[in-house]
């Protein structure tokens, strides 16, 4: 489904002791206690280093919160929280910017880019509709995503692709001259290097 533009994210994140555990657990989660205000959600857990990601889009904070005191909610998360290795991270913020489609339940490969930014206001010339619809030009195997950015700092790009097979061909495709400055320029303002999460099998779920 298409994405909202304006919302709330709440992401989750571990490593999985028992990723089918895990995938049944968030089952549950979306088929019987998400709450009113969920506008749908991406996860799945990485091959390599068996890493757990679950992004929660919701309309507002209040949304997102709705079942934080909810008995059965907390009971749901105490034993899905049994299913990673230590305490899981969970970090939210309303500072979320759509480019592209948003993104598609139709995606096959969902790639989350981790990183900090130097400066947030130097960031946001790059995330507009002209850089989407180059981007979209260059890359058709982007369907689009989220650039969502915390208080600390801290920044996460969720990209869903249409297969990984055609992602894997868009990176190694040169990048015209001029949105490559473009690019270039933009990463002068993150101030660490990126982290890179592949979902080769994403879950995706929608009210």
């Amino acid at each position: 489904m298409p994405f909202q533009s304006r919302m709330h994210v709440r992401i989750a994140q571990g490593r999985a002791r028992d990723p089918t555990g895990l995938h049944d657990a968030l089952d549950r989660w979306h088929r019987d206690l998400a709450p009113r205000g969920w506008l749908g959600s991406t996860a799945g857990v990485t091959d390599d280093d068996a890493t757990f990601i679950w992004v929660a889009r919701f309309k507002s904070p209040r949304a997102a919160h709705r079942n934080d005191r909810r008995r059965a909610h907390r009971e749901w998360w105490a034993a899905t929280s049994e299913l990673l290795h230590g305490e899981p991270t969970v970090n939210e913020s309303t500072d979320v910017e759509k480019f592209g489609a948003g993104g598609s339940d139709t995606a096959e490969f969902v790639q989350l880019i981790q990183t900090r930014v130097r400066d947030r206001e130097a960031l946001r010339p790059f995330w507009t509709d002209e850089e989407a619809r180059a981007m979209a030009e260059a890359r058709p195997d982007t369907i689009g995503g989220l650039f969502i950015v915390f208080p600390d700092g801290a920044c996460t790009i969720e990209v869903f692709f249409t297969t990984e097979e055609d992602a894997r061909e868009g990176e190694r495709r040169p990048m015209p001259p001029d949105l490559k400055e473009w690019r270039d320029e933009e990463m002068t303002h993150y101030d660490a290097e990126a982290t890179f999460h592949d979902l080769r099998d994403p879950w995706l779920y929608s009210p």
